[in-house]
C-alpha cells in the first residue's frame, strides 16, 4: 500500500513538471511567434461572424503564397553558398562609412520597389542587411539594424507607390480606373519624392555620430562561390521575378523552387519561414471574413462617398491596403483618391501592408532579442510618416 501512494506521488509530481514545462513551451511559442498567434486568434474571432463555407478558399491569395516560398527557398539557396557574406564583404571594402552603407540598403528597397514590388524588395534586401551588420560589430548591429530595416520597410512601401507594378493595390487600381501610365505617376510623385527626401534627411541624422569600423573575416573557403550552385538560384530568383510579373504561373516557379532544394540541399527546405505563410493564411481568413460583414459594408456604403481618401487610409489600418482596395473599389469610382488612400494607408499598423510583416519576421528568426524594440520603432516611424504624408495630402488636395 505504501508503495502504490509513493508511486502515485512520484507520478503527480513528474505530471506536474511536465505540465508546467508544456505551459513554458506554450507561452515561448506565443513569445516567438507573437504575429502568428494574433492572426488565428482574428482568423478564429472573425469566423463567429462568418461561418466557414466555399468562399473561405477564394479568401487565400495563393498567389502571394506561393511566391514568397519561392523567394524564400532562393535567399535560403543564397545564403547557404555565402553570396550575402560575400556581397557585404565587397560592400563594406568599398564604403566609405556607415551613412553611405545606409544610404545603399535603403535605396535599394525604395527603388527596386518600383520594379519589383515592396514583397520582392524586402525579402531580398533585409536578409542581405542582417548579414551586412553582423560584420559592422556587435556595437553597430545593437544600434543601427533596427532602425535600419525599419527605414527600409518605410522606402519599399513608399517606393513602391510610384508606379502600378511597385504592390498588387496599385496594379488593380490602375487597371479598373484606366487612367494613362503618364497620369499614375504625376498623382503619385509629389508623395514619392517627400517620402524619399525624409527617409535621406532621417538617414543624414541617424548615421552622424557613427564611424565605420567593419569587423570582417573571410569565410574558411577563402571566399571562393560555388559558381554552380550561385548560376542555380540566380536562374531560380529569375523564374520568380517572371512569376511576379505573371509571365509564367506562379505554381511553376514554387515547383522550381522546391527542385531545385531537393537536388542542391533538401536541408534548406526546413529552413523556409512557414509561419510568415501560415501568418498571411490566416490574416487572409480574417480579411476575407471582415469583407462579408454586413455591418461594415453598410457602414463603408454610407460614409465614402467625398471620404475615399480617409476611408482607404482608415480601412488599410484594419484590413490591410490591398483588401481595402478591392473592398472599397465597389463603392466609389473615385480611382484617384482610393489609390492615394491605400498607397499612403500602407503606413501605419503592422498590417496596413502586408509587405511589413517579411521585415518584422527577419528580424524576429535573426535577432529576437530587438523584436519588441522593432515594433515599437516601426510604429512610431510608420505614424510619424503618415502623418507628414496626410498633411501633404490636405495641402495640396
Amino acid at each position: 500500500m505504501q508503495n502504490r501512494k509513493s508511486a502515485y506521488r512520484r507520478s503527480v509530481r513528474t505530471d506536474g513538471v511536465n505540465g508546467g514545462a508544456d505551459v513554458n513551451r506554450t507561452i515561448e511559442f506565443i513569445k516567438k511567434e507573437a504575429v502568428l498567434c494574433a492572426a488565428v486568434l482574428l482568423a478564429l474571432i472573425s469566423m463567429f461572424f462568418v461561418f466557414p463555407d466555399k468562399q473561405y478558399a477564394d479568401y487565400i491569395d495563393f498567389r502571394t503564397l506561393g511566391i514568397l516560398f519561392s523567394l524564400m527557398a532562393v535567399m535560403e539557396g543564397m545564403k547557404s553558398i555565402g553570396v550575402f557574406r560575400l556581397t557585404a564583404e565587397g560592400l563594406l571594402k568599398r564604403a566609405g562609412s556607415i551613412r553611405s552603407i545606409a544610404m545603399i540598403l535603403v535605396g535599394l528597397c525604395f527603388f527596386s520597389s518600383m520594379i519589383i514590388t515592396n514583397d520582392v524588395a524586402l525579402i531580398t534586401f533585409v536578409p542581405f542587411t542582417i548579414v551586412t551588420f553582423r560584420m559592422l560589430g556587435r556595437k553597430t548591429e545593437d544600434e543601427l539594424l533596427v532602425p535600419i530595416v525599419v527605414m527600409q520597410t518605410l522606402a519599399a512601401n513608399l517606393g513602391s507607390m510610384l508606379t502600378p507594378l511597385g504592390n498588387p493595390q496599385n496594379l488593380y487600381l490602375y487597371g479598373v480606373s484606366g487612367i494613362s501610365l503618364g497620369r499614375f505617376i504625376k498623382l503619385l510623385l509629389p508623395f514619392a519624392a517627400l517620402s524619399f527626401l525624409m527617409l535621406f534627411v532621417w538617414i543624414l541624422v541617424k548615421t552622424s555620430s557613427y564611424e565605420f569600423e567593419a569587423e570582417i573575416s573571410l569565410s574558411d573557403d577563402g571566399g571562393k562561390l560555388s559558381k554552380s550552385r550561385f548560376a542555380v538560384y540566380l536562374l531560380l530568383f529569375a523564374v520568380c521575378l517572371l512569376a511576379v510579373a505573371d509571365v509564367i504561373h506562379f505554381a511553376v516557379a514554387a515547383a522550381a523552387a522546391v527542385a531545385v532544394l531537393l537536388i542542391a540541399d533538401r536541408r534548406l527546405l526546413g529552413k523556409i519561414d512557414y509561419s510568415l505563410l501560415l501568418t498571411f493564411i490566416g490574416f487572409f481568413i480574417f480579411i476575407g471574413n471582415m469583407s462579408r460583414v454586413e455591418a461594415i459594408n453598410s457602414f463603408l456604403s454610407r460614409i465614402i462617398d467625398g471620404n475615399e481618401f480617409a476611408v482607404s487610409v482608415g480601412a488599410s489600418q484594419v484590413i490591410s491596403n490591398v483588401p481595402a482596395a478591392l473592398l472599397l473599389s465597389g463603392f466609389s469610382d473615385n480611382y484617384e483618391k482610393l489609390i492615394l488612400g491605400t498607397d499612403i494607408g500602407g503606413l501605419g499598423t503592422l498590417i496596413a501592408s502586408m509587405a511589413s510583416l517579411i521585415s518584422f519576421k527577419c528580424i524576429s528568426k535573426e535577432r529576437p532579442d530587438v523584436k519588441k524594440r522593432y515594433f515599437l520603432l516601426f510604429t512610431v516611424s510608420n505614424i510619424v510618416f503618415l502623418a507628414v504624408l496626410i498633411s501633404a495630402y490636405i495641402i495640396i488636395y
